[in-house]
Formats: structure tokens, C-alpha cells, sequence
């Protein structure tokens, strides 16, 4: 394996899918398409290799058979099974994640640092292990990444992680109390956020606009208004207001929206998956 001395050398790395479902596509499309990760350096294994290799070929990406030849190939291996699988697919490879020059991103819901210090026991102080919850967005650069702030990596560590992921998400640290709930925002939210923009389609189409045209529209609506905010900062509730005018069309719609509980339904959403 070839050792990691900087983040410029991210060219020379390798990256390894345990596990090869829609969110690690996601992450490796968005990567190769950015041109951090050459496809030829992704390699990936998963638990039905026919499949495996179909999906990986749409990519470029190298499929392998096993968890245990990911580790051994990769730079940085990404744990992205099902949550039930880490302790008997993952704990196994102790010996080989704690290599020098090797870090371990985890994408597991539910699976912190300390739950991961518990699985492999005195090994763990050899490892540079960093917990995290991704959304799919991340597949066009658009992602969002939810990241533990308690971690294992070093500096060199950090600086490769970051390298990696920043040019395709929001790397948002939170503290590992917080991890549930901004899961939550940036990761089941986008599901509501679908639901949102194929009403708006409905809604054209009741008018009869095109449907195609619709949801466009309605698409690069909600990607402009969460790029006002990142660069200006400002509330929502100051940006709604100012495409309210007194007497206008926009407040009516929106004093319909209050009356049908709009903003109660997000909290109860959410509240739902917290339950």
C-alpha cells in the first residue's frame, strides 16, 4: 500500500468502498467527476460481486471480492454497509485499517468513535478513524457531510479527508450529540425537498405547463435559494420577506402555506425520525 505523505498527492491514493450501494456511488461519482479520484483508484466490494461488477463498470471503478481486499488495496476505506454489518464485516480487518498511512471513513448511521473504539478494543489507538453521514447530493458536488468532530485523525490525516471531500460537499462538524439530528437535516431532508419539488411540478402542470419544464424550474429555484444563503448569510425569514410586497401575489401564497401548517409539518417530520 502506498503510504499518504500529503494531501497534494491525492492522485497517488487509493480509495476502498466497503460496501457498494447507492450513498458510496454517490460519493464516488461525485468524486471522479470532480477529478479528486481517478476511477482507476477506486476499488469497491460488495455483497453480490455479479452486481457488483455491473455498477462498478458504469464508473470505471475496480470491483473486489472481499472487505478484507478493499483494506488492503485502499488509502482510505470507506465503511459504507449496512450499520447490523460492521462488527462482523469490519472487525475482522483491525489489524490491516490500523496500517500506517491508512485512514478509515465510516458512513454508517449510528456508528460514532467511541462505538468503533469499543469494536476494536486497544487496536483502535493505531487508527484514524472518522465517522460521518453523507447525503447523495454529493454525487453532482452539491453534498453535504455531516462529521464527528471527535476523531483519530492526524494532521496529515485531516488534511487528506478534507481534500478529498470538500470539492464535492459542505463539510459540517458537529459534536457526536448532535449527530442524529443533523443527519437528519442533511440527509433525510432531502426526501421532503423532493416531495416539495414534485408538488411545485404538480402545481405547474395543473396550470399547464410542462412537466419537464416544471420541475426545472422548480429545481434550480431551490438550488439558488440555498446558494443566496451560503453566500450572503442572510435569515430566511429576511429573504422571504423580501419577495413579499404588500397587497402581492407571493404573501398570499405564503399566508396559505401558514394556514396549512407548512412549517409544523417540517418540525413534525423531523420530530418523527428523532422519535
Amino acid at each position: 500500500m502506498e503510504d499518504i505523505t500529503n494531501a497534494a498527492g491525492l492522485a497517488g491514493i487509493t480509495v476502498g468502498f466497503i460496501g457498494y450501494g447507492n450513498m458510496a456511488q454517490a460519493i464516488a461519482k461525485g468524486l471522479v467527476d470532480a477529478g479528486v479520484v481517478a476511477p482507476a483508484r477506486i476499488v469497491a466490494c460488495a455483497a453480490h460481486y455479479d452486481k457488483l461488477e455491473r455498477t462498478a463498470a458504469q464508473l470505471g471503478v475496480t470491483p473486489l471480492h472481499d472487505a478484507a481486499e478493499v483494506a488492503a488495496a485502499a488509502d482510505v476505506v470507506v465503511v459504507a454497509i449496512k450499520p447490523y454489518q460492521i462488527e462482523s464485516v469490519v472487525g475482522p480487518l483491525a489489524g490491516t485499517l490500523a496500517e500506517p498511512g491508512r485512514i478509515v471513513v465510516s458512513i454508517a448511521a449510528g456508528w460514532d468513535l467511541e462505538r468503533y473504539r469499543t469494536l476494536f478494543g486497544e487496536t483502535a489507538d493505531r487508527m484514524r478513524i472518522q465517522c460521518t453521514i453523507p447525503n447523495t447530493p454529493m454525487a453532482v458536488g452539491k453534498g453535504v457531510l455531516v462529521t464527528e468532530a471527535a476523531n483519530t485523525l492526524d494532521e496529515r490525516g485531516t488534511a487528506v479527508f478534507e481534500a478529498l471531500f470538500a470539492p464535492i460537499s459542505l463539510i459540517e462538524r458537529v459534536d457526536t450529540a448532535h449527530m442524529t439530528i443533523a443527519m437528519t437535516i442533511a440527509g433525510c431532508a432531502p426526501a421532503f425537498t423532493d416531495m416539495y419539488l414534485e408538488a411545485l411540478g404538480d402545481a405547474g402542470v395543473k396550470y399547464g405547463l410542462q412537466r419537464a419544464a416544471a420541475y426545472r424550474m422548480a429545481a434550480k429555484m431551490i438550488e439558488g435559494v440555498g446558494a443566496l444563503y451560503m453566500a450572503t448569510g442572510t435569515h430566511p425569514g429576511a429573504m422571504k420577506d423580501a419577495v413579499c410586497s404588500p397587497g402581492g401575489t407571493t404573501i398570499r401564497g405564503v399566508s396559505q402555506l401558514e394556514k396549512d401548517g407548512f412549517r409544523g409539518a417540517v418540525i413534525d417530520a423531523v420530530d418523527a425520525i428523532q422519535a
